[in-house]
């Protein structure tokens, strides 16, 4: 970040007064420019003992399958962002069974939310930014070909608890850079 949003100034970083840590700052205007982590939202929509997946058509990772998830928007909750980024993936409309998962990835500000869901009709079809939508059950989930760990972690857990039937809520923490 260059210049301040709010009156074009060059913008300094320093420690603002009663602030931990460095920001961007209007020497102008004060304006204290904060960088927050992106909320990425998506669902696992199930349909009887599957799941669906989307095929990537965009980078990073194109071609590679995941869940339907994107970056949350302005004004929307959490599962509305899911719900909307699953019409937009895979043409699926579901109903939300309540939050699953929560993974910080700290070293890229991405924090991943995702929820169970159920589908609501079988009418889906891929949209722009996958190569196709699919259902699949757990032996035909392909595995080497996940686009992102976050989704594979969700996964195994997911799976795991449907062995007992009993879904608990799962937090953690993926570190891509070595601490």
């Amino acid at each position: 970040m260059n210049f301040c949003s709010q009156c074009a100034t060059t913008l300094r970083v320093e420690i603002p007064s009663g602030d931990n840590r460095q920001r961007h700052v209007c020497p102008s205007c004060g304006a204290i420019h904060y960088q927050n982590p992106k909320m990425v939202v998506g669902c696992i929509p199930e349909w009887e003992d599957k799941i669906l997946l989307c095929r990537r058509a965009i980078e990073p990772k194109y071609g590679l399958w995941t869940l339907p998830a994107g970056f949350m928007e302005n004004g929307e909750t959490t599962a509305e962002g899911a719900a909307r980024e699953t019409l937009e993936e895979a043409g699926a409309r579901v109903e939300m069974l309540g939050l699953y998962s929560m993974i910080s990835l700290p070293d890229i500000n991405q924090v991943y939310l995702v929820f169970r869901a159920k589908l609501l009709h079988l009418d889906f079809a891929h949209g722009e930014e996958s190569l196709e939508a699919r259902l699949f059950s757990e032996a035909e989930i392909p595995w080497e070909d996940m686009a992102f760990r976050t989704i594979q972690h969700t996964l195994e857990r997911y799976y795991s608890d449907r062995k007992t039937g009993v879904y608990g809520f799962h937090e953690g923490q993926i570190f891509h850079k070595p601490r």
